[in-house]
């Protein structure tokens, strides 16, 4: 899992700088966001985001699916997405 968790951690990092955001600088964070991503992976077969509760309705799940439809207007408001992932 080590090292799907840095492919993934650098995919995220690639996304964040393409949108003029961050990884949280917080490891710990990061890597406890990216562990739930990977679980959900595994458990579900997409990178549902692990801070949202999934309503196993496929169509409306995309929704969750890391990066989700919500984080930029969670960073423009509070400064970070809802699980602290990407922040300004």
């Amino acid at each position: 899992m080590e090292e799907e968790m840095e492919k993934l951690i650098k995919i995220s990092e690639e996304y964040a700088e393409s949108k003029g955001y961050k990884l949280n600088p917080n490891r710990a964070i990061v890597e406890g966001v990216i562990k739930g991503l990977l679980v959900r992976k595994e458990n579900f077969g997409e990178i549902y985001c692990p801070c949202r509760k999934m309503s196993g309705n496929k169509e409306e799940d995309k929704k969750i699916i890391c990066p989700c439809i919500y984080h930029e207007d969670e960073i423009a408001k509070d400064g970070h997405c809802f699980c602290n992932l990407f922040v300004k």
